[in-house]
């Protein structure tokens, strides 16, 4: 390619580029895959690009389209993951969230005196003295308000789960 022929490579890629990728964007609905697809149909139109007349655009444009598609073939019969079957998905995080949620709101049905009992004892992990100093009341209501709001938790929310559940919120 000569020199002129890159000198309008070059202005065409600079003046239309935007365009071009635009259009990837929209066919590809994923940033980098287009920028992927642009760079691939820009270097398949510079390979030709001495044979291209007139405006260039259609021809890149086209070319951008024709690739997508074969890249769309492709992925559906190349890039399939198919996982072991001893290996399981990790949680992604939104587990903890709904039974956080869920632990809020069964807290919030309990009388708030078992609920302050409850939420000192485990979330900000006093011990039960310091609990009743702060409750201005006895070391045997803070373990009386524990041990009934625990059971009340476990007939709730099902055995075992109150005391994991309240340490990680």
């Amino acid at each position: 390619m000569g020199a002129k022929d890159e000198a309008a490579f070059e202005a065409f890629v600079a003046a239309r580029s935007g365009d071009l990728l635009r259009t990837a964007v929209l066919l590809t609905r994923d940033r980098g895959h287009a920028e992927d697809l642009l760079q691939t149909a820009l270097v398949k139109a510079y390979r030709r690009w001495n044979r291209i007349g007139g405006d260039p655009y259609p021809y890149v444009r086209r070319v951008l389209v024709t690739t997508a598609a074969s890249w769309r073939r492709l992925r559906t019969t190349q890039e399939i993951v198919a996982l072991p079957a001893h290996e399981y998905a990790t949680p992604d995080g939104t587990d903890v969230v709904d039974e956080r949620q869920r632990m809020t709101d069964v807290l919030a049905t309990l009388p708030p005196r078992m609920r302050a009992v409850l939420v000192l004892r485990y979330t900000e992990d006093l011990s039960e003295a310091d609990t009743a100093e702060l409750l201005g009341c006895s070391v045997h209501t803070v373990r009386s308000q524990t041990v009934r709001g625990l059971a009340r938790l476990r007939a709730l929310l099902g055995a075992g789960a109150p005391s994991i559940v309240l340490e990680e919120c």
